[in-house]
């Protein structure tokens, strides 16, 4: 049996903590450091780097990284495997080649490719694979207006890899989870059914793939916590049997608790059976164990066979946007916004009617008696978006500029009012079958071998603990936030958001459990009245979580919401006032 392996994180999306490779593999003994560098988002910013420059299509930070740490990785023995090739693994795998050359080292490299779908896409329609939208079912329409399309591999190609002797290995478009499961899978010769085993790695891989969210950033009781200004990244100790200790080096800052992890493990996730493809990882088996300081325990993962197809990420302009914001200051906030509402339109060329989007709001960021000028003010914020560029351009930022002395008293603008008009992109989720999309393993200087994408099938039993709530704490209330006892998280999935909410003890669970339904969602959010809203119990977790379906319209990049990414959603929901036993408020 082979020792446990220990898989260090350095990046949680394309622009984290530049210092981080550094960081983990100087600052502790660690086997693998791996990188996530590909948010949904991020594939549509690599599209346009692409676009300006060929074969650029990959996340310079981590060649930078890599000329850091290259050295000291090849001599300690650890191993490299990151997805910061994005839409380019060959000319990634190039450059840090051409890093290693400078340096005067030699490592075997190797990249991942076979998820890019851009050119295949016509021969994919033909053979039967439609594209529909995976949330609406929307036909796919017209190919030729997509920048990219990317199937979600999973850990295999990175597996033959590391069999082949690669010390760096670079990837494009895996699940977050598969830069840490294809490791471990390598490390302890897990064969392709062995379902617990993989799903135990791909929580150890979605716990750490964010970076610092595991160790004590974004973390809803962070003033707990000593030493937050510089919290240390996140490792996975894992173990044959996939179990895992998750940890971090030791005097850094942060935490690593069962609050962190669970927290972390409610991000940007929908039912209990987390889907992949390499295996099915069942949420709502995981047990969580505080077995030292900064060390959290994970074990009891189940996994089943992972479904025959893969997800698609697909993006496309979707034309071009202006957002404006004008200040209402002091009283009379409402019929401000209607003013200038009117007086906009009237100085505008253009009808309301002849935009593809209009979004207008009223932010009401202002204060009752306020202390200072900003807390006297209010927003009205308007986002046009059409397909004609000059249509959102000048004339639409003039006709915001014109009513300045017209309009209301108090009248400002906040932030830019430049003319020119922003591209957005549009996301799209669809599915295509495993065994049309085959994995390519390239060694430079070698030969390409191909890895199958399809996964065995097999019947497994899911032993789940029927857990229902106790009894509810009854008695005295008092109204109070509702994050004064319960942690959240919350985060995109495309057009949609989830948002994760979890108890650190029996008894709040049990009043959780029994108070947080949908509708009770709907009073506390009521931004999500009007959505569909699924919700989803993890009692060993302590946790809910709850998915509203287009939250985030067609994605972060065109969304028209001011959390964008719903990253605020959850502390938005923990400060909605409710009300809370007395007992548990008491509570030690």
């Amino acid at each position: 049996m082979a020792q446990p392996l220990r898989i260090a994180n350095c990046s949680g999306f394309y622009g984290d903590r530049l210092s981080a490779a550094r960081e983990m593999v100087e600052g502790g003994p660690i086997d693998v450091l791996t990188g996530d560098w590909l948010a949904e988002l991020t594939m549509l910013i690599l599209a346009r780097t692409q676009a300006k420059h060929a074969g650029a299509g990959y996340a310079r930070s981590f060649v930078t990284q890599m000329e850091q740490v290259m050295g000291t990785c090849l001599d300690q023995g650890i191993k490299v495997v990151s997805n910061a090739g994005g839409l380019d693994p060959d000319h990634c795998a190039q450059a840090v080649s051409e890093v290693a050359a400078k340096l005067g080292l030699s490592p075997t490299i190797a990249y991942v490719n076979g998820d890019n779908l851009m050119p295949r896409l016509d021969e994919l329609l033909a053979f039967g694979v439609d594209f529909a939208h995976l949330d609406t079912g929307e036909p796919v329409g017209d190919i030729t207006r997509f920048l990219t399309a990317n199937a979600y591999l999973g850990c295999f190609g990175i597996v033959e890899a590391l069999a082949r002797g690669a010390d760096i290995v670079i990837t494009g478009r895996v699940t977050d989870a598969a830069i840490v499961c294809g490791p471990a899978a390598w490390h302890h010769g897990w064969g392709r059914d062995n379902w617990d085993a993989l799903a135990g790695a791909v929580v150890a891989g979605h716990v750490i793939e964010c970076g610092a969210q595991a160790s004590g950033g974004n973390y809803s009781f962070f003033t707990e916590i000593a030493n937050m200004s510089n919290v240390g990244f996140p490792w996975a100790e894992i173990a044959d049997d996939g179990s895992s200790v998750i940890g971090k080096h030791d005097g850094t800052g942060g935490e690593v608790s069962i609050g962190t992890v669970t927290s972390q493990l409610l991000y940007e996730i929908a039912s209990p059976s987390y889907l992949g493809p390499d295996v099915s990882a069942r949420f709502d088996t995981i047990h969580l164990e505080q077995v030292a300081k900064d060390r959290v325990r994970i074990s009891g993962v189940q996994g089943e066979p992972p479904p025959p197809t893969l997800k698609v990420a697909m993006n496309e302009v979707g034309g071009y946007r202006k957002d404006l914001n004008i200040a209402l200051t002091g009283l009379d906030i409402e019929a401000k916004a209607k003013l200038v509402d009117e007086a906009f339109w009237l100085a505008s060329p253009y009808a309301r009617d002849d935009f593809d989007s209009v979004t207008t709001k009223v932010v009401r960021s202002d204060k009752p008696d306020p202390s200072t000028n900003e807390e006297a003010v209010a927003l009205w914020h308007i986002t046009l978006k059409d397909h004609d560029e000059a249509k959102v351009g000048r004339a639409m930022a003039n006709a915001a500029i014109e009513i300045a002395l017209s309009s209301t008293p108090g009248f400002f603008n906040v932030g830019s009012t430049t003319s020119a008009a922003i591209p957005y992109g549009v996301y799209r989720p669809a599915l295509v079958p495993a065994e049309l999309v085959p994995q390519y393993v390239v060694v430079l200087g070698g030969e390409r071998t191909v890895v199958d994408s399809v996964a065995p099938r097999g019947e497994v039993d899911i032993t789940v603990d029927d857990d229902p709530s106790p009894n509810e704490t009854s008695g005295p209330t008092a109204a109070v936030p509702l994050g004064t006892l319960f942690g959240a998280r919350s985060g995109d999935k495309g057009g949609n958001a989830n948002v994760g909410i979890f108890a650190r003890n029996d008894e709040s669970w049990a009043w959780l459990d029994n108070f947080l339904s949908v509708e009770e969602i709907r009073r506390l959010l009521p931004e999500a009245q009007t959505l569909k809203i699924d919700r989803y119990r993890l009692p060993k977790l302590r946790s809910l979580n709850f998915v509203l379906h287009g939250l985030l319209e067609e994605g972060v990049a065109a969304s028209t919401r001011q959390d964008a990414q719903a990253k605020g959603l959850g502390e938005w929901l923990r400060s909605r006032v409710v009300d809370i036993p007395t007992s548990l408020l008491t509570a030690p």
